[in-house]
């Protein structure tokens, strides 16, 4: 990042858990309708056509936001970007066990 810290986009990490697609899919919605969020990028892993070798089989949405509402601007955090990760039940589960430990493994050999 070249120590430039408006480049950081994780510091603040969240993660949402749903029990079907569709709760998932509701709660994205609101998130691009919501006009005190803006959004700024969104990896979606949970695409059929996505070969499932490219994140090592995990599945999430993971979303790069600011919160600009009044109330945020108001206290200077507006332009601080946090994540927000969708994720399903079943992979959550997965998560929790050695799932998510062989991804940040496989994550950092492809240097990302």
């Amino acid at each position: 990042y070249g120590e430039d810290a408006s480049r950081l986009v994780d510091v603040c990490r969240q993660t949402v858990v749903f029990a079907t697609v569709r709760e998932l899919a509701d709660c994205l919605e609101h998130m691009v309708e919501d006009q005190g969020v803006e959004l700024v990028r969104v990896k979606n892993r949970m695409r059929l056509h996505d070969h499932a070798a490219a994140s090592a089989g995990f599945r999430n949405v993971s979303i790069n936001l600011r919160i600009t509402a009044p109330d945020a601007r108001r206290c200077g955090v507006d332009t601080h970007v946090c994540e927000v990760q969708l994720l399903l039940l079943r992979f959550a589960k997965l998560q929790k066990s050695e799932g998510h430990k062989r991804y940040v493994q496989f994550r950092n050999i492809r240097g990302e």
